[in-house]
């Protein structure tokens, strides 16, 4: 099993010495030393302040923390969760994504989310209804700025004319998941990335993210089962998802109190197993959230 820990100021009651560098830097190199996969920073440019004011959150910029991290780390993996990609012209997202896994040797994990505050879209000038799509065509633009020279594409609001970007990403491809509870966020998953992203939530949480509710084990567990399903139409993404990471991989969001909330990633069946029979208790992962917050 493998564990993502998600960057604490992505809940309300953070305390603002994680905003502290060297806390951060402290933070990554406990995690890595703890025995956790990867690190994660989610992404919220411009949120209004009804949002925050209501329970909305802080965010860093994803790629500078994660290029932070990634100076003080050997091993750990650097993800963005979610980063939400209509937000930005795809051949931008190519760039500072590439730069982040060259700095990084190799090591950057691309979450990628179609995002749900309309009212952040108005602030920065991009059409909500065309969130789905625009994250598609990120797909395709920054797989082809990576793989070719002389790269050409016309976009919804951009087009390139033979353009080239250098350096390419030491990853080949960087490994792309998809967030989202939809039916829609599966099928892309399933066509174009290497994992999923859920999220566990509550009927409040998912009116507000506008998306599926999964606040179940049982929910969770038939849309897994339908991944696999979407996965058997799309091969080579089976090859990555089932061959290369046969183990579950759980990720888990730090909150207040002593649970954490597990996201269940893996979707093999000996994956599955190894979930369920791991012992997973909240008393163990809140040993593990001790071990990386404590912090001399």
């Amino acid at each position: 099993m493998q564990f993502m820990l998600e960057y604490p100021v992505a809940h309300t009651s953070y305390s603002k010495e994680f905003l502290d560098p060297d806390v951060t830097s402290a933070v990554a190199v406990a995690a890595e030393k703890a025995g956790f996969s990867a690190i994660g920073f989610t992404d919220h440019p411009a949120p209004s302040d009804k949002w925050m004011r209501a329970g909305g959150h802080d965010s860093l910029d994803p790629f500078s923390a994660l290029a932070f991290c990634a100076a003080v780390t050997k091993r750990l993996r650097l993800m963005t969760f979610l980063l939400v990609a209509p937000y930005r012209n795809p051949l931008l997202i190519a760039k500072s994504a590439a730069t982040v896994d060259v700095l990084s040797k190799g090591r950057l994990v691309l979450a990628l989310g179609a995002g749900y505050l309309r009212s952040e879209f108005a602030a920065l000038g991009v059409d909500f209804a065309e969130r789905n799509d625009l994250l598609d065509e990120t797909v395709a633009a920054m797989t082809g700025i990576w793989s070719n020279d002389a790269f050409s594409f016309a976009g919804k609001h951009f087009t390139a004319i033979a353009q080239t970007a250098r350096p390419r990403p030491v990853q080949q491809p960087v490994p792309m998941w998809f967030g989202g509870n939809s039916v829609r966020a599966r099928k892309r998953a399933a066509r174009a990335g290497q994992g999923w992203a859920p999220l566990m939530n509550n009927p409040t949480a998912a009116t507000t993210n506008r998306t599926a509710l999964l606040d179940t084990p049982r929910k969770l567990g038939a849309a897994v089962e339908q991944l696999r399903e979407f996965l058997k139409t799309h091969r080579a993404s089976v090859q990555v998802l089932l061959d290369d990471s046969n183990i579950a991989a759980t990720m888990l969001s730090p909150v207040p109190g002593d649970l954490l909330f597990p996201f269940l990633i893996g979707i093999s069946p000996e994956g599955r197993r190894n979930f369920e029979e791991s012992g997973f208790t909240p008393a163990k992962v809140d040993e593990a959230r001790k071990r990386i917050f404590a912090l001399k």
